[in-house]
């Protein structure tokens, strides 16, 4: 059996109860699984700070002293350790809200102790929260400086399994696994970029000789993890342009009738060249598989129309998927206009269609008669037969999973649909070679002529009365306004404005305007009846919570106010304000705050003022919260990387790809010597495994 697969509680001094504890909180079954949970830093023993020095703008810093007292204050569920830690330089407070009794008893009044956290200000003086502590001991000759922090838990802490006890267990079971570790890649790689050797990689991870060789470690293991992630996608990629054929959509008679004769505007020249990359797809006898990314209101949906024209022109039907019934009844209604003129078969499908129109649709869908389906989820029922399904465009893609999608194209069993994926998301580049590699990219990414930038300002909340008087003037314009706030309802918690309250006081200020109201609780008619008196201009002011964020087209609609602003992420942000500036008219986005702003809230605000290109924006927002949380937890779900950032490492993941890359066309098979540790690592695997770099 692979060393690698041998259960964690047969390790020296693990045992069948803390093997149940590391299973539950960190998910560490096997060697494996343990050799793999990386330190989220290290910490260099010979820095320390005097207390007299520290201020609360310092990232993680370490101080030594005494604890000179500690109480316990606060009852019940409410209490929390309070303890005076002090060096010859001052005093500072460190505080615990968990494990507090644990805590208590292990904190010696009088002993020395090397203190680590995160420094901040309360009542005006500087305290600890939740710190990490251990006695000082004083660092042996030969030994490391640099020792290795573990991610863990209060559960594990309190049963004595805190980092120190992590690092403990990791040294006995590096000293079992040095001579069971694989090469993992070819020898070339490792020459060419100079990496250090997966044993030594691991080894120097998890317990550096120094700063050096700890960079060149994590450079191995982010090369690698990226490396295997690209190669999977791009053999993907390749096996998929080989084997899948797909319909080849030559003949465009009516797309040149469109364009001649109903197309009321010019496109973009980046509308013209996705068009053009689009076509080259088509006519390629291969499967489609194109991501389409484009700014709110960049013209995504005229683009997915021409797409359409070209399979009905080939005798293929096509269906657009959207996320929800609002977003699906907009690209219909948008479309339909351009289907009557050219007499094209267009319908919508979605969970409030009556069951006689629906049996109406499921015969033209399967007699050919319909050749454009517009709908939501409810296409992907299997009473929905298409004759020929051709096409398969889906919008704002990351809001269907991976089996949806197959679901849609197990719809023509004759040969696979091609697929245009769109999303308004605007994906930072790393991020996109990561999560869609296996698709080929186009980007729109001009916006329209005639279009006007949108201002963007942010004001306090002291600021209200001018901006409601701002808000008035552009009324009295016939324009309209949308009120967006981060709650629904009242939370203890959070003393936030909520909907309901903001709702009221927006009525009181403009007691001469009819205002709707829309939020994610409401019923799905009761939404739609609000959406559409505000469409038709029946009410001058939406106020709503962010179900807007994908949602109605109301072009008249130029002034965007996002209340408690600081609460959003940057990408939420733009998404909002993408709701206005769809009309010929000056449109503004107004940013609501409080006084009190976390530094990050402070760069997310001044980004939103200073720029409306939403890939800048995108790439800041991946800097500042990270695929992974800046505590070293790493990013989950799709990308399960466990030691490559993506904010961080762009540059490691374009060399990988490209490495990747060059080794495919060289040996698409990997069946050359010089590639037998890769091609056998891949083997070792499981199938389903997300992550290729994993030890198995």
């Amino acid at each position: 059996m692979n060393f690698f697969h041998t259960k964690i509680e047969f390790l020296k001094g693990v045992g069948p109860q803390r093997a149940g504890l590391l299973q539950t909180e960190l998910n560490i079954f096997t060697y494996g699984d343990l050799i793999q949970h990386y330190p989220f830093r290290h910490l260099d023993r010979t820095q320390f700070y005097q207390i007299a020095d520290i201020h609360e703008d310092l990232p993680y810093i370490q101080v030594k002293g005494r604890i000179r007292s500690k109480e316990l204050l606060g009852e019940g569920r409410k209490q929390r350790l309070s303890a005076v830690f002090t060096d010859a330089s001052g005093e500072l407070e460190l505080v615990w809200f968990k494990g507090v009794k644990w805590m208590n008893t292990s904190l010696k009044t009088g002993a020395e102790y090397i203190v680590f956290g995160k420094p901040t200000i309360f009542n005006s003086r500087i305290n600890i929260a939740h710190p990490e502590v251990e006695e000082a001991t004083e660092v042996k000759q030969g030994q490391s400086y640099l020792h290795p922090v573990y991610s863990t838990t209060e559960k594990l802490k309190n049963h004595r399994l805190d980092s120190k006890a992590i690092s403990r267990i990791m040294a006995e079971l590096l000293k079992l696994a040095a001579t069971n570790i694989p090469e993992t890649l070819s020898p070339d790689l490792i020459d060419q970029y100079k990496m250090l050797s997966k044993r030594e990689a691991l080894l120097q991870i998890h317990f550096p000789i120094n700063t050096d060789k700890l960079n060149a470690a994590k450079f191995r293991l982010k090369f690698e993890e990226l490396f295997y992630v690209q190669l999977k996608l791009l053999r993907q990629k390749t096996i998929r342009k080989a084997d899948l054929a797909g319909q080849i959509f030559k003949n465009v008679p009516t797309l040149t009738e469109f364009y001649n004769n109903h197309l009321t505007f010019d496109l973009t020249n980046a509308q013209k060249r996705v068009i053009k990359e689009i076509y080259k797809d088509l006519c390629a006898g291969k499967q489609m598989n194109r991501l389409l990314q484009g700014d709110v209101g960049s013209g995504k949906t005229i683009v997915a129309f021409i797409t359409m024209l070209m399979a009905s022109d080939n005798g293929a039907q096509s269906c657009l998927m959207a996320p929800t019934e609002i977003l699906a009844d907009q690209h219909y209604v948008g479309l339909k206009q351009f289907a009557d003129k050219l007499n094209i078969n267009l319908g919508k499908l979605t969970g409030s269609t009556k069951q006689s129109e629906r049996r109406k649709i499921h015969e033209q869908l399967q007699s050919g008669e319909m050749k454009i389906i517009v709908g939501t989820h409810a296409l992907l029922e299997d009473v929905v037969q298409f004759q020929n399904l051709g096409l398969c465009i889906i919008d704002e893609q990351h809001r269907f999973g991976v089996a949806q999608r197959s679901k849609l194209w197990q719809k023509n069993p004759r040969v696979i649909p091609h697929v245009l994926v769109m999303t308004a998301t605007p994906i930072p580049r790393t991020l996109a070679m990561t999560l869609y590699g296996d698709l080929d990219v186009s980007v729109i990414d001009e916006l329209p002529a005639g279009r006007k930038e949108i201002v963007t300002v942010h004001r306090f909340d002291a600021h209200r009365l001018r901006v409601f008087g701002f808000l008035r003037e552009q009324i009295k314009l016939g324009r309209q306004v949308y009120i967006v706030y981060p709650l629904i309802e009242e939370s203890e918690t959070m003393d936030y404005k909520d909907l309901m309250d903001g709702y009221e006081s927006v009525k009181r200020a403009f007691p001469e305007y009819q205002i709707s109201m829309v939020h994610g609780k409401m019923k799905p008619q009761d939404k739609d009846f609000e959406m559409q008196r505000f469409v038709k201009h029946e009410t001058q002011i939406m106020v709503a919570t962010t179900v807007i964020e994908v949602g109605v087209n109301v072009p008249n609609a130029s002034v965007m106010v996002i209340e408690s602003a600081e609460r959003f992420g940057l990408s939420q942000l733009h998404q909002l304000r993408g709701r206005v500036g769809r009309g010929a008219e000056q449109s503004y986005c107004i940013l609501m705050t409080n006084y009190k702003l976390s530094k990050e809230s402070k760069i997310r605000l001044e980004t939103m003022v200073r720029t409306n290109n939403g890939f800048e924006i995108a790439d800041i927002d991946l800097k500042l919260r990270g695929p992974g949380d800046l505590m070293g937890t790493q990013q989950s779900g799709v990308l399960d990387l466990l030691v490559a950032d993506l904010a961080k490492d762009s540059k490691i993941l374009q060399e990988s790809r490209a490495a990747a890359q060059l080794i495919l066309e060289q040996d698409p098979t990997l069946a050359q010597p010089q590639n037998q540790n890769i091609s056998r690592h891949i083997q070792s695997l499981k199938k389903n495994t997300l992550n290729w770099s994993r030890i198995s």
